[in-house]
């Protein structure tokens, strides 16, 4: 479904979920960001947990009421909010996504809702895929709609070259067929906002 002329573009918000030393996720972040950057549907940006650096969960009030207290939550809410869809860039850490990651859903939960989830995961041989499948349950209870297509890049170490993350023919491709599902899905679910809210 093609958005409506007049619409205008919705934005797209990578979130690097690795903070640890000698990652790659940065680079792999940036690689997607460039590329969605391509995507006029979409103004693509992209949010570093790493320069984001919220510290564990410490609002006195349930985030669903957002009441919220520190500057650290009210810019990571304003963020959320303005954002129509999500990428997280996410490794798996022993069969599981990065506890900053959780935090960071955890922070809110209003701004999350009714908004599409894809992934791009990375690691060794598993290429992140199970910390996916942990994360998309996650989103879920979130009220966002975790899309199907996801970008799996396994070996990740192998595909640096001085730092930069260079994407093969498989990688561009699914980054391809995840955007068009994007597009679609946040399309649709703009309109859904608009008639909730």
């Amino acid at each position: 479904m093609s958005p409506e002329p007049s619409a205008a573009p919705m934005t797209l918000t990578t979130v690097v979920a690795s903070t640890r030393p000698g990652r790659v996720g940065r680079s792999v972040a940036d690689w997607f960001t460039a590329r969605a950057a391509e995507c006029e549907q979409f103004e693509s940006r992209v949010v570093d947990l790493r320069e984001l650096a919220l510290p564990f969960f410490d609002e006195p009030h349930p985030p669903a009421l957002q009441q919220y207290t520190h500057s650290h939550t009210r810019t990571w809410s304003r963020i959320v909010e303005a954002s129509d869809a999500f990428v997280f860039v996410t490794p798996e850490y022993n069969g599981g996504f990065p506890a900053p990651l959780k935090n960071a859903w955890d922070y809110l939960v209003v701004e999350w809702q009714h908004k599409p989830a894809a992934f791009v995961s990375y690691g060794g041989v598993s290429a992140g895929t199970r910390a996916v499948q942990m994360a998309k349950q996650v989103v879920a209870n979130l009220r966002m709609l975790p899309i199907g297509p996801t970008v799996s890049i396994p070996f990740v170490s192998e595909r640096l070259e001085d730092g930069a993350f260079q994407a093969g023919k498989i990688h561009e491709a699914a980054a391809e067929h995840m955007l068009d599902e994007l597009v679609r899905t946040a399309t649709v679910m703009r309109r859904l906002r608009g008639e909730t809210y």
